[in-house]
């Protein structure tokens, strides 16, 4: 078992340069993607995977007075490692309280006290609305049934900005969802049933603000324009525009492209390897190696 403070002194050590393809795998490329939306004054709501991954990762390098809250009512915790869901024990490692969800939802959510959630879904639209409640057939006779919102809907709508983290496929980034758990830049406006902008049908709530202002996809980052419409800002090393647009069934805008999403440093890399997810729960178990100088100071 290695020795954690063995572990923490070495980061330093460990060169701050860029790695190379082939040097990290697609997950620790998304969550450092993630972990660059998390600022130091942030209020973070985080769900279970690849959210852990970004803001812990975020909390040991760029953002370390970052606070994270979890469903189950653990707040500011400080685990060694990353836990296995949000109702790990391990979360609760230094924690500032320990409460249920009347406290991170009631008190925390509801009151606009947080400033970023990290959330996902099984498919969403061109305005970033997503759908974890069903697909096919009707809400009564469904032919897929999903696991329902689980707090989606409300951190989507009620944090100050969402980012969420998503498998890229052509039926999961679409024009419009069957049916929306979680309204993304346009919605429904009920009773009337028209197709809105959110910020007109909310007017006067104090959550007309909020909504999604990021998506990390295995294949690149997408943010939001003025109208509430999804765009591709970065893809992912070895990606092309193109082809990040042929995996969504919508005419996505791929003219604001600014370049590749930055790649992993080798310090960060550490970081999440060693630090961060040393017992792999949600990277994969086999890693590329580090290169040769950086694997003698890691084995050190």
């Amino acid at each position: 078992m290695k020795n954690i403070e063995n572990v923490i002194a070495k980061i330093n050590q460990i060169p701050d340069e860029v790695a190379r393809v082939g040097d990290f795998h697609l997950n620790e490329l998304m969550a450092l993607a993630a972990s660059r939306e998390v600022n130091n004054d942030d209020v973070v709501f985080a769900g279970t995977g690849l959210p852990m991954l970004g803001i812990l990762t975020a909390q040991c390098l760029n953002a370390p007075d970052a606070v994270l809250i979890y469903e189950s009512g653990i707040l500011d915790g400080r685990s060694m490692h990353i836990p296995g869901s949000v109702a790990d024990q391990r979360a609760s490692f230094m924690s500032s309280q320990l409460g249920g969800l009347m406290d991170t939802f009631g008190y925390y959510l509801q009151r606009g006290l947080v400033t970023l959630g990290f959330l996902s879904g099984a498919s969403i639209d061109k305005y970033g609305g997503v759908n974890v409640t069903y697909l096919g057939g009707d809400y009564y006779n469904p032919k897929h049934r999903f696991t329902g919102s689980g707090g989606n809907s409300d951190i989507g709508t009620m944090a100050k900005r969402t980012v969420f983290i998503m498998l890229q496929e052509k039926r999961r980034f679409i024009e419009r969802n069957q049916y929306t758990t979680t309204p993304g830049w346009w919605c429904y406006d009920w009773p009337s049933g028209d197709w809105k902008p959110k910020k007109e049908v909310w007017k006067g709530t104090p959550f007309a603000e909020c909504g999604p202002v990021g998506v990390v996809s295995n294949m690149g980052v997408f943010r939001f324009d003025d109208n509430g419409e999804m765009y591709l800002e970065t893809c992912h090393p070895g990606v092309t525009p193109e082809q990040v647009k042929e995996n969504c069934s919508f005419d996505l805008n791929i003219s604001r492209v600014t370049g590749e999403t930055p790649k992993p440093t080798y310090r960060q890399l550490y970081v999440l390897r060693e630090i961060v997810d040393p017992e792999r729960l949600f990277l994969p178990v086999s890693l590329p190696e580090y290169p040769a100088g950086i694997k003698e100071i890691v084995e050190a």
